[in-house]
């Protein structure tokens, strides 16, 4: 019981705190997850991430759902309890936004052009980039790079290939995707 209530506590301050969308939550979730609580490890949290950039949805919700279930099923809970802790983790993270919305939703429209509004989301704009920056240094590490030269060459190169491809021209993520899993598949 007491890990349910802190997977609600964990993904409803993110969910809060989660500024600039799922990619600004990742270094969040991280820091919670694997070093707070060591509910998972590294690479169970690269999978995750993986994972949840690979299906449909928001990154923030879909880690907050595999974290819960796998947090849930690596305590020795069933699988049955690991879907319970992935509706709890997926209803906190989102929780706050709605609750936040709803309060907001009216005093934002009615004063998005006040001078001190505005001034408050210019300050948030570089901070948003700051965590994301963050969460893609978070995931700069040898398990995602490799442990041997070869591996961090091969890696080290794909990465490159896939900024370039994705940044200046335009390649969709999909297909990004789906050839990196193919080649991981041929090269290691």
């Amino acid at each position: 019981m007491i890990l349910f209530l802190q997977l609600f506590y964990t993904f409803f301050k993110i969910g809060l705190f989660g500024f600039g969308g799922g990619y600004a939550m990742i270094s969040m979730i991280q820091g919670e997850v694997v070093t707070r609580y060591g509910w998972l490890s590294s690479s169970e949290f690269t999978d995750i991430v993986a994972l949840s950039q690979m299906t449909p949805g928001p990154i923030g919700i879909n880690s907050a759902t595999y974290v819960g279930y796998t947090a849930i099923v690596n305590a020795g809970y069933s699988h049955a309890l690991g879907i319970l802790g992935s509706a709890i983790s997926t209803t906190s993270v989102v929780l706050p936004s709605f609750i936040l919305m709803i309060l907001i939703s009216r005093f934002f429209l009615k004063y998005q052009k006040h001078p001190a509004v505005e001034a408050v989301f210019q300050g948030l704009r570089p901070g948003v980039v700051g965590l994301l920056a963050a969460a893609a240094l978070v995931l700069m590490n040898s398990e995602n790079f490799g442990t041997d030269t070869f591996q961090m060459i091969i890696s080290i190169i794909l990465f490159l290939g896939v900024f370039i491809a994705s940044y200046r021209y335009k390649v969709n993520p999909i297909l990004l995707i789906v050839i990196c899993g193919i080649l991981g598949y041929l090269l290691y």
